[in-house]
């Protein structure tokens, strides 16, 4: 299997006096092939067809990278009685699922919320929050205090008080994370 080109690709024009080997040019997604002798007009159409295939190439990237920017979400609707309130993404301490629900929770109180954890992970600011266990994203910004527990079982205390069980395998990682470039202590 041949490893992929890094972006951006080059565009390649196959130029040969053998025909044959046009199928596989193009299975290797050449732009196109010339045989020889090549005439100036065959040519230009070829380069051409390099600069309409970039152009595509180019809006697609655009594409991807607005709807990446418009997937990560900055606010949380979040259900409090007969309205739904507007939370800033900054103003979230943690994130829960309880029951088959998922809660968002502020300082002050907690909301309900209509997507998973799971959706939300895919969705937050990895800078921000991390997944915590199976049923907690916490705000790397909220923890306080990491308690090392009897077993390898570790507790993050946030700054609202509130204490969340880390699982073992996200520890190391949730570590790392708390400390950015600093090394870990012994």
């Amino acid at each position: 299997m041949r490893p992929d080109l890094p972006r951006p690709r080059p565009k390649i024009i196959f130029c040969t006096a053998f025909d044959q080997y046009a199928v596989d040019a193009f299975e290797l997604h050449a732009v196109d092939y010339l045989l020889k002798p090549v005439s100036r007009v065959r040519l230009a159409r070829a380069l051409e067809r390099v600069r309409a295939k970039h152009e595509i190439e180019a809006e697609a990237d655009v594409d991807r990278v607005t709807e990446a920017v418009h997937g990560r979400c900055t606010r949380l609707l979040a259900r409090c009685a007969d309205r739904i309130r507007i939370i800033p993404q900054k103003e979230v301490v943690y994130f829960s699922s309880e029951g088959g629900l998922t809660f968002l929770h502020t300082r002050d109180r907690g909301y309900v919320l209509d997507p998973t954890l799971n959706d939300l992970e895919e969705r937050l600011d990895a800078d921000l929050f991390f997944r915590i266990s199976r049923g907690a994203i916490g705000s790397l910004d909220a923890v306080t205090e990491v308690q090392p527990l009897i077993g390898g079982i570790v507790n993050v205390m946030l700054h609202t008080g509130v204490a969340l069980e880390v699982s073992r395998r996200r520890v190391r990682s949730l570590l790392e994370r708390l400390q950015g470039s600093q090394s870990l202590p012994p």
